[in-house]
C-alpha cells in the first residue's frame, strides 16, 4: 500500500508541475542566478560602499531595489501576448536607435570612464545600450516572419537586418561601447544564421565584421591597448594589465572550493570593477573551481533550455516566438561568455556585465524583461500543445 501511495503521489507531483503555469526550470535557474548574484555584489562591494558611502551594503539594497522593478516588470510583460511585440517591433527599433542618439549630446548624456553611455534621469541613470538589445532582437524576428524568404533566398533581403545591426552597432561605438557593439551584431547574424541564411553568406558577412571591428580597434591607441595588453598582463602588471593581473590571482587563490563567503581580499581595493565587470573574479576566489563552474552550467542549462523552447515554437508555426527565444538566448550566451572570458583572461578586457550576476540596475531590468519574454514564450508554446490534444471520451469499465 504504501508503494501504491508513493506511486500516486509522484504521479500528482509531476502533473502539478507540467500545470505550473510558467517553465519551472527556467524560472529556477533564473531564481538561483538572481540570488547568487545578490550575495555576490553584496561580499565584493561591501568595502566600497562602506568607503564611499558610508553604508556597506549600498550597492547591495540598490540591486534588490532593481530586481523588484525588473520582477514587477517582468509581470507586466508576462500578461501581454507576443503578437503585440512583433506589431509595434519598429516603432521599439526607434525608441532604442533615438535612446543612442540622444545619450551623445552634451548635457543630456552622462560621461563615465570616459565613456557617454548614461542618460540622466535624476534617481536613476538610464543606459541606452540596454533598451537597444531589446530593440534589435524584436526587429529581427519580426523582419525575418515578414521577409523570411528574401532573407534566406537574396541579398537584398539578408542586407537589411544587417544594415540594421551595423548602424546600431556603430551608434554604440561612438560611446563608445566596443563590447556591446560586438555582441549586439553577433547576435543578429546568429539570428539571421538559426533562420536559415545559407553557411556561406554567414561566414562571408561573419569576417567582414571581424575586419570591420579590426581595423577599428587598430586605428584606436586605447582599443589596441586592451586588445592586446590580455596576452601579457605580467608584462605591465601596475598599468595596462593590473585589471587581469588582479583577477588572475583572485583566481589563483581560490583553488578548487575557495577561500570562503566573504573572505577574499581582491575586492579590498585590489580589484577595479569588482561588482560589475569582474564580480565573476571575486565569485572563483571566494567559491573556488566549484563554484565557478556552477556558475557556467547554470548559464550553459538556460542557453540550452532556451533553445529547446525556440525550437518547440517553431515546430509549432509560430516562427516570431522562435526567432525571439534564438535572438534572447544568443545574447545573454554571448555576454556570458565575453565576460567570463574576460574575467579568466581568455579574451580581451571589455566593459561587459555578467547577466543577472553583476551590479546594475540597467542591466539587470532589461534581463528580468528578456526572461519575461522567454517565459512567454514557453507559456504560449503550450497554450498552442493543449489546444492542439484531441479531446479524449473517457471510458468506464463495469
Amino acid at each position: 500500500m504504501s508503494r501504491f501511495h508513493g506511486g500516486m503521489a509522484a504521479i500528482v507531483a509531476r502533473r502539478s508541475l507540467r500545470s505550473f503555469p510558467l517553465d519551472p526550470l527556467l524560472l529556477a535557474a533564473f531564481v538561483a542566478l538572481v540570488t547568487l548574484g545578490l550575495v555576490m555584489v553584496a561580499s565584493s562591494s561591501v568595502a566600497m560602499s562602506d568607503r564611499n558611502y558610508g553604508e556597506p551594503l549600498h550597492f547591495f539594497w540598490r540591486q534588490c531595489a532593481a530586481v523588484g522593478f525588473g520582477a514587477v516588470a517582468g509581470l507586466g510583460v508576462l500578461r501581454a501576448p507576443l503578437a503585440l511585440w512583433e506589431r509595434y517591433s519598429i516603432q521599439l527599433l526607434g525608441l532604442s536607435a533615438f535612446l543612442l542618439l540622444l545619450v551623445l549630446i552634451p548635457g543630456i548624456g552622462r560621461e563615465v570612464n570616459g565613456s557617454m553611455r548614461w542618460i540622466d534621469l535624476g534617481a536613476v541613470n538610464l543606459q541606452s545600450s540596454e533598451p537597444a538589445k531589446l530593440g534589435v532582437i524584436a526587429y529581427v524576428a519580426s523582419y525575418m516572419v515578414r521577409q523570411g524568404d528574401k532573407v534566406r533566398g537574396s541579398f537584398s533581403g539578408f542586407i537589411v537586418p544587417v544594415l540594421v545591426a551595423t548602424g546600431m552597432a556603430f551608434l554604440l561605438l561612438l560611446e563608445p561601447d566596443y563590447g556591446g557593439a560586438v555582441v549586439l551584431f553577433a547576435t543578429t547574424l546568429g539570428m539571421l544564421f538559426l533562420g536559415g541564411v545559407p553557411l556561406t553568406r554567414f561566414c562571408a558577412w561573419m569576417l567582414a565584421a571581424i575586419a570591420v571591428l579590426g581595423s577599428l580597434a587598430l586605428h584606436s591607441p586605447y582599443r589596441m591597448q586592451r586588445l592586446t595588453s590580455f596576452i601579457d598582463p605580467w608584462q605591465d602588471p601596475y598599468h595596462s594589465g593590473f585589471q587581469l593581473t588582479q583577477a588572475l590571482i583572485a583566481f589563483g587563490r581560490g583553488e578548487w572550493f575557495g577561500v570562503g563567503l566573504g573572505s577574499g581580499v581582491q575586492k579590498l581595493f585590489y580589484l577595479p570593477e569588482a561588482h560589475t565587470d569582474f564580480v565573476f573574479a571575486v565569485l572563483a576566489e571566494e567559491f573556488g573551481l566549484l563554484g565557478s563552474a556552477l556558475v557556467v552550467l547554470l548559464f550553459a542549462f538556460v542557453i540550452w533550455r532556451t533553445f529547446v523552447i525556440a525550437a518547440a515554437a517553431e515546430q509549432s508555426g509560430r516562427m516570431y516566438a522562435a526567432y525571439l527565444a534564438y535572438g534572447i538566448g544568443l545574447i545573454i550566451g554571448l555576454q556570458a561568455f565575453v565576460n567570463i572570458g574576460v574575467n579568466m583572461g581568455v579574451l580581451p578586457t571589455k566593459g561587459l556585465t555578467l547577466p543577472l550576476v553583476s551590479y546594475g540596475s540597467n542591466s539587470m531590468v532589461m534581463c528580468c524583461l528578456l526572461f519575461a519574454l522567454l517565459l512567454r514564450v514557453e507559456m504560449e508554446n503550450r497554450s498552442v500543445r493543449h489546444r492542439a490534444l484531441p479531446e479524449v471520451t473517457p471510458t468506464y469499465v463495469a
